[in-house]
């Protein structure tokens, strides 16, 4: 809305007042920059909110993970059992996995930071297209992390089933 006032106020100068030709031209630029600079703050905003949701969503399915871990664990008491260094492997993994993610977690809100506090806007936008596609690739790490643990705790389920 104010985007629009400034730039019709531009346009009644421009008008009115044609000697003004270079201010009414420095002035636009600078809502230009203005709005540039308005949109890739959104952008970063934008991209932490998405990060958070599927933060969370990994967190909630590490949650599951280790409760379908802690289930079978209760149902195979035995200490003579052969499936307890399996249910310790995966249990060591679903830990690293978790450590891993909030290690991630706590690099992108220093990178995202790091962002925010840039003033050239070139840069800036370069800088959250590259945290977008690490957050990418990231994310099917985790994705391929989370289904070979899935795996793992199905093999011992199964095993504990014979």
């Amino acid at each position: 809305m104010a985007t629009k006032l400034s730039v019709l106020s531009l346009f009644v100068l421009l008008v009115t007042e044609p000697g003004n030709l270079q201010a009414a031209a420095d002035q636009l630029q600078e809502i230009l920059q203005e709005t540039k600079q308005t949109r890739q703050a959104e952008q970063a905003k934008q991209l932490k909110a998405k990060e958070q949701i599927e933060q969370l969503k990994r967190d909630q399915q590490s949650s599951q993970s280790q409760q379908q871990l802690e289930q079978i664990k209760q149902q195979k008491s035995d200490p003579a059992d052969p499936e307890k260094p399996q249910a310790a492997q995966t249990q060591q993994q679903l830990d690293q996995l978790k450590n891993d993610q909030q290690l991630q977690r706590l690099q992108t809100d220093q990178q995202l930071r790091r962002i925010e506090q840039d003033k050239d806007p070139l840069r800036q936008q370069q800088q959250i297209n590259d945290l977008q596609r690490q957050q990418q690739i990231r994310s099917l790490q985790e994705q391929i992390q989370r289904n070979q643990i899935q795996q793992d705790l199905e093999r011992l389920r199964q095993q504990n089933s014979r």
